[in-house]
């Protein structure tokens, strides 16, 4: 996290640069003149102003989220699905739920919560504040504890 912080920082001293602007294909391809160039030779490319890239790559990065969107369960398969993520990571490290959802932060109480969070995150795509409810803390606390798991 402190890495990227200071990459942005950097980036921000250097100011505006023309070579930066533009939607991800423009920029891709070298610029507005190149991608009128290919448009009249009859080329065209699937482009993504979010997605900086070939038309390939636009296409793979679309199909993943796609993927991931038909991954997402209905409301009941999605209560289920976390109810036993959260029963199996419970047992696996001999804790109970009652002790989870007590916002204890003794002993191993807060690593299973945190392996728990970024499982819920990750595998269910389940929002930071549903994870809060289901854990027993707040908000911010699945937030800081994510953030502290992905920058080891």
């Amino acid at each position: 996290m402190a890495a990227y912080r200071r990459f942005v920082a950097e980036g921000l001293e250097l100011g505006r640069r023309p070579e930066l602007v533009g939607g991800g294909l423009i920029r891709s391809v070298g610029g507005w003149s190149e991608v009128k160039s290919q448009r009249r030779r009859g080329k065209q490319e699937l482009a993504d102003e979010r997605i900086l890239g070939s038309g390939d790559f636009v296409k793979r990065i679309i199909r993943e989220a796609e993927m991931r969107i038909q991954r997402q369960y209905s409301g009941k398969e999605r209560g289920r699905k976390v109810e036993r993520l959260i029963a199996e990571e419970c047992k696996k490290r001999k804790v109970s739920l009652t002790e989870l959802r007590s916002g204890s932060r003794r002993g191993e109480i807060p690593a299973v919560r945190a392996e728990v969070s970024r499982k819920l995150v990750e595998d269910c795509g389940i929002t930071l504040a549903e994870i809060a409810r289901q854990v027993g803390v707040s908000t911010s606390a699945i937030s800081k504890s994510l953030a502290r798991s992905y920058s080891s």
